[in-house]
């Protein structure tokens, strides 16, 4: 039961997280309804989305005591130092391009402010470092619990970063018009863009 329940919350986390951040990312859309008091609620919402992130998190952690009881094997047929090298294999680069994401985002990465420029570093190069990086640590939490149903589950946040980056791209191109679009054309979505 406890199994069950724990599955199911981290579903509706997965969906909540989604809800706000989305909501989170649309401040110039907001704005036009609220005035400037959409940035501070804008900043409330990514808040939010944060919290049910932490409670999807937790509820990785549990089903590693509590899994589905399902047929599916409840670890790898591995050893667990194979899924802990598969990790570190993947948290290194996942984990870098996430935190030089959010060290050129500054205090973006959490508040959402009116007034800002696009940012430099890794944003010359890709506009949403920081999704990328994220989303591969799903699979780091999953190996390091040695779970393959937690590594099947972990797909379901490719979709989720990926609508939720689109969303924010369409409230930037009303914040910043053509220096956005102009951005958007020389930088790649989620994988850097080669100019050739």
């Amino acid at each position: 039961m406890i199994g069950w329940t724990n599955f199911i919350v981290l579903i509706v986390s997965a969906l909540l997280f989604l809800y706000f951040y989305v909501k989170s990312v649309s401040p110039a859309a907001l704005e036009k309804k609220t005035g400037e008091l959409a940035y501070t609620r804008c900043t409330r919402y990514r808040l939010i989305a944060s919290a049910f992130e932490v409670v999807a998190i937790v509820n990785y952690i549990v089903y590693f005591f509590y899994p589905l009881p399902i047929s599916l094997p409840q670890t790898f047929p591995w050893t667990w130092w194979i899924s802990i090298v598969i990790a570190i294999a993947i948290a290194i680069p996942g984990g870098y391009l996430m935190w030089i994401g959010m060290k050129d985002a500054g205090k973006e990465t959490m508040a959402t402010k009116k007034n800002h420029t696009l940012y430099g570093g890794i944003y010359q190069k890709i506009r949403h470092p920081q999704a990328t990086g994220e989303v591969t640590l799903w699979w780091v939490g999953a190996f390091i619990l040695n779970s393959p149903l937690l590594a099947i589950f972990s797909f379901i946040w490719i979709p989720i970063f990926y609508i939720f980056c689109w969303a924010e791209e369409k409230d930037l191109v009303l914040r910043y018009g053509e220096p956005f679009l102009d951005y958007k054309r020389n930088t790649g979505f989620l994988i850097p863009k080669r100019n050739w």
